[in-house]
């Protein structure tokens, strides 16, 4: 009776301690998926950037605030789809002479990638779609108002901490305001990051984009950290970094460095 009475209290601590190892995998599981942009994970993303040094003067600055729903659908037994769409929110002011500060909603991209369920016998994770540019914008100055359409994919290789690989997709303009630019446009996302066995993530990668119109590169490179953690039983990944403009178009893109902060929130099934 006397060591009934001595353990009770501890009950709670050793479920807790019992219950440890599963979370821990668990969490070492998200991690790894978390790195994955294609991961049959529902996750839904929020990514603020600022970036300075804009326009002619380079007097502007710009925040932008990305929404980024990610959602899987199962197709049959060897298939998924994964849905990925970016929101921004923008808030810009002089990133030209005379405009002024504008915020809204910008133009929205859409994703989707089919990806089989199982890595390649090489360990290869790749997935291939379509991807389409609306024209949401709120303002003139937020839009392209054009339509877009064109092939994006993506592949990469997960192993011992380690992830590696690339994002691509080309966007042509199918329709929209004809006396707006047409878009011809190439984005290229190499990314590498190492995670730790205390779920930090140390990453980098560019997201370039070469404006077959203009002919004018964008190349921010990206260095951030973050770290997986759990709130109240919901596990979200919190990430702060600095990027830096290697190239921008003369006189209207952002120069030096800029910053990006995010919180992702993960729904495992």
């Amino acid at each position: 009776m006397n060591t009934r009475r001595r353990i009770a209290p501890l009950l709670p601590f050793l479920a807790a301690a019992a219950h440890a190892p599963a979370v821990l995998a668990d969490d070492a599981e998200l991690a790894k998926q978390a790195q994955n942009p294609i991961a049959a994970l529902i996750s839904l993303p929020f990514q603020l950037n600022y970036d300075d040094k804009i326009g002619p003067a380079e007097r502007g600055d710009k925040w932008v605030m990305n929404v980024q729903p990610v959602i899987p659908f199962s197709v049959g037994t060897d298939w998924n789809l994964i849905s990925r769409t970016i929101v921004p929110l923008v808030r810009q002011e002089d990133v030209a002479p005379g405009v002024g500060r504008d915020s809204g909603v910008g133009d929205i991209t859409q994703s989707f990638f089919f990806s089989p369920k199982q890595p390649t016998a090489g360990g290869w994770i790749w997935g291939a779609g379509p991807v389409l540019l609306l024209p949401a914008g709120s303002k003139d100055r937020l839009s392209a108002e054009k339509w877009g359409l064109g092939p994006t994919v993506v592949m990469l290789r997960q192993a011992d901490g380690w992830t590696y690989g690339a994002l691509a997709n080309h966007i042509w303009s199918v329709a929209g305001n004809h006396d707006r630019n047409d878009i011809s446009a190439t984005f290229l996302q190499p990314f590498l990051a190492y995670t730790t066995k205390t779920f930090t993530t140390f990453s980098v990668n560019t997201e370039s984009t070469y404006d077959w119109k203009a002919k004018e590169w964008s190349v921010p490179i990206n260095f951030s950290v973050s770290q997986l953690l759990r709130i109240g039983g919901q596990p979200l990944s919190l990430s702060a970094g600095a990027r830096y403009w290697a190239d921008s178009p003369e006189g209207a893109g952002p120069q030096g460095w800029g910053f990006r902060l995010g919180v992702t929130f993960m729904f495992p099934k």
